[in-house]
């Protein structure tokens, strides 16, 4: 490896660069950049116990690899990846560099602050192994750290598991990720409290479903160059919310570059309540649920130039999320929807997309009828093209519920098949405040359908 490979400034680059240039952050780094508060620049950053904004420009920074044979690291499993992982974080961050290869992993691969995963494109492949479910047997209490499973589980000490159970209290399905750590016999005990009750009457479960990278409570990460494998065929579903090839949840600042996910079966990437996640040149598809989630309440996502394909839906923005851009995407062939938005999903920017062969809908503003103002409003289809959506009743873009205050300008939405009854834009009724701007709609029975009127 050369000592390119572990370039501080490219290292910088991948983390906090890009996301300084299209100014999504004002954290300050060494060139001297500061927020408008009257303080003198730093002209010249030392490295200074503490202090976590200024950093000098490094020429070089630890990098360790890890590979099927002649690396620093040698294997092909979570565990040889989470120990390369844990190596860097000792000494404050750095570059795992993983090697051409399959790995195969039977639990996540849990990122820390200032690690970035470096693979080899295509020839980097993670893949998850099959999952199996078993019946917990004996109850466990909210502030219990163990479980007991049925005989012929199969489970060992190390795999991650998720725990379902119908919750006794209000009937809802509670979820749980853990690690299995400890055992005697049928007992295990787990990495964290259950911190829900695991009652025998819930039929509660343990099943080798978990999200393949991931990370809680981090800043400044960086996956690029790899492809992960959800081997969907032989794996159950796990819901979007809590995991995906690459989940993350309550974190800052994770880019995702050069990725490929494919074949989980459910998301292929999923970030929750995560601010500044920049998703580029990736490509996720066929993957069972959404190919991009940016989840509850994330705030500024960049999602640019990825291909999207063959998902039950391409981009989903979920809760709450605003202030970001989809740009550039190519969202081909989703089962459902390309893009669908919804529950105070505000201020974003959709353009330069395209969106073709949506099962359903191109793009769906979502109906929401709980709330005072739950809508997808303020947001912006600017220049996207259109192509191909839906069945025989199909629609390229729908807007319903009460959304207000959007914005359809320079759209090329086309229907290439025959019209049938088929419509460019439907408008809600109770929707209010849309402009269509300068859109070139064509080959539709109704080029626009607007039941207000």
């Amino acid at each position: 490896m050369s000592r390119a490979d572990v370039n501080r400034r490219q290292f910088l680059s991948a983390t906090g660069g890009l996301l300084a240039a299209t100014g999504l952050f004002n954290r300050v780094w060494a060139d001297g950049r500061r927020g408008d508060d009257g303080r003198p620049a730093v002209t010249s950053p030392r490295a200074t116990s503490g202090d976590g904004a200024f950093e000098p420009n490094w020429d070089e920074r630890l990098t360790i690899s890890v590979g099927p044979k002649k690396a620093d690291l040698v294997g092909h499993s979570e565990k040889v990846l989470q120990a390369a992982v844990d190596y860097v974080t000792r000494f404050g961050g750095g570059t795992v560099r993983v090697l051409p290869g399959e790995y195969r992993l039977d639990n996540s691969v849990f990122l820390s602050s200032s690690v970035r995963i470096l693979g080899s494109g295509d020839e980097t492949v993670i893949k998850k192994n099959e999952s199996r479910v078993a019946k917990i047997v004996d109850d466990s209490d909210w502030y219990d750290q163990e479980i007991t499973l049925a005989n012929g589980h199969g489970f060992e000490v190390g795999e991650g598991v998720c725990l379902r159970t119908k919750n006794p209290h209000n009937g809802v399905t509670d979820v749980l990720k853990r690690t299995l750590v400890a055992r005697s016999g049928n007992r295990f005990k787990l990495d964290k409290a259950l911190r829900k009750n695991f009652w025998i009457e819930g039929n509660p479960t343990a099943s080798a479903l978990f999200p393949m990278i991931t990370g809680e409570e981090i800043a400044d990460v960086v996956i690029e160059d790899i492809t992960l494998d959800g081997n969907r065929k032989n794996n159950e579903n796990l819901n979007g919310n809590y995991g995906g090839c690459i989940f993350f949840q309550d974190c800052n600042r994770a880019t995702m570059r050069k990725v490929t996910t494919r074949n989980y079966n459910g998301d292929g990437m999923s970030w929750q309540i995560c601010h500044d996640v920049v998703v580029e040149n990736c490509h996720s598809h066929d993957n069972r649920d959404l190919g991009l989630h940016p989840g509850s309440g994330s705030q500024r996502p960049l999602m640019r130039n990825n291909r999207l394909e063959r998902n039950r839906i391409g981009l989903f923005f979920c809760w709450g999320v605003k202030y970001g851009l989809a740009e550039a995407n190519h969202i081909d062939g989703n089962l459902d929807f390309g893009i669908s938005i919804g529950h105070r999903d505000t201020d974003n920017l959709i353009r330069e997309n395209l969106v073709q062969k949506s099962g359903k809908v191109g793009v769906l503003f979502r109906d929401d009828t709980r709330g005072k103002d739950f809508w997808p409003n303020r947001n912006r289809l600017e220049k996207n093209r259109i192509v191909d959506s839906g069945s025989e009743s199909g629609i390229a873009v729908d807007i319903q519920g009460k959304t207000r205050e959007v914005t359809l300008d320079g759209n090329d939405i086309q229907e290439t098949r025959q019209p049938m009854q088929r419509a460019g834009v439907r408008i809600g009724k109770q929707a209010t405040k849309i402009s269509l701007e300068s859109n070139r709609i064509e080959g539709f029975s109704e080029a626009v359908v607007d039941e207000r009127s």
